[in-house]
């Protein structure tokens, strides 16, 4: 598991890479707020129900939460599920908003 930062990763969005960006909140928290990420609760990562990404497993997953601890606890279990490229966005949405604001 690596860290990237919101800063990073808006960079690489506003360049219009394609990324696997995994929103790992709750989905009320998802419908809240959030920057297009596909959503994946922790919980079930945790139960291993992620056919929607088995096929990922090489590829780069950009995982966030709201703060960052749900997002690294993510990356660990899907490392040990053998996904080679996990990414914990730092800071979580927290970071997100508090450096670009809030979402339209």
């Amino acid at each position: 598991m690596e860290n990237i930062t919101v800063e990073e990763l808006k960079a690489r969005m506003d360049a219009g890479e394609q990324l696997h960006v995994i929103d790992v909140r709750e989905p009320e928290e998802f419908a809240a707020y959030n920057i297009g990420a596909l959503l994946i609760p922790l919980g079930k990562i945790q139960s291993m129900q992620i056919e929607e990404i088995e096929d990922l497993k090489n590829e780069e997953l950009i995982i966030h939460c709201r703060s960052g601890k749900r997002s690294m606890t993510a990356c660990l279990f899907l490392e040990m599920l053998g996904f080679t490229n996990t990414k914990n966005l730092e800071g979580g949405m927290l970071a997100w908003e508090e450096k670009f604001g809030p979402r339209p």
